[in-house]
């Protein structure tokens, strides 16, 4: 059985605990984003393929109804018109199923796709650690033509989203 203090360590900001080693082979800054296809909060299948053509915010975070992590999706909630004029999709990626993921969202007022990642897969194409199962907290920025402009290993959820819209920004930037 989990303890409490576990999941609530998995829900901060650090990865503690993980292993260094399941980020061996990881994608980095400058390389194409794995794709893959994995049902939603709502039971459609999202794939990283059908969101090109915009920047994707593709956040992974821990377990839905813990603290740390409904702070996240909250304020990614509430900064949707600051990254929709930025162009930006926000995809969340956890290990829980579309069924929590619909409850958290309804919850929460949540209108992003969730991704159920039960069994790792997606976690585990880039890298994200794992620790008893839930995944580690990291955001990857990634270009409208599927490459990866940067990794947020160390995430703080009280300021991530000014972090990430401060990386579109740039990238809006360049683009232009």
């Amino acid at each position: 059985m989990l303890s409490l203090p576990g999941v609530l360590s998995a829900c901060g900001g650090a990865d503690e605990g993980a292993s260094p080693a399941s980020t061996a082979g990881a994608p980095e800054v400058g390389d194409r984003a794995p794709d893959f296809t994995a049902p939603d909060q709502r039971g459609q299948s999202v794939s990283l393929a059908s969101l090109r053509g915009s920047p994707v915010v593709l956040y992974f975070y821990p377990r839905d109804e813990t603290p740390g992590c409904t702070a996240e999706a909250c304020a990614f909630r509430d900064a949707r018109d600051r990254l929709e004029a930025l162009g930006a999709k926000v995809v969340g990626v956890s290990s829980d199923d579309s069924a929590s993921h619909a409850e958290f969202a309804e919850e929460h007022g949540l209108s992003f796709p969730l991704l159920a990642d039960t069994e790792g897969t997606i976690a585990e194409a880039f890298g994200v650690p794992s620790r008893f199962g839930f995944h580690a907290r990291m955001t990857f920025i990634i270009d409208r033509s599927g490459v990866i402009r940067r990794v947020f290993r160390d995430v703080d959820p009280a300021v991530h989203v000014d972090e990430v819209a401060q990386v579109l920004e740039s990238l809006a930037s360049v683009s232009r």
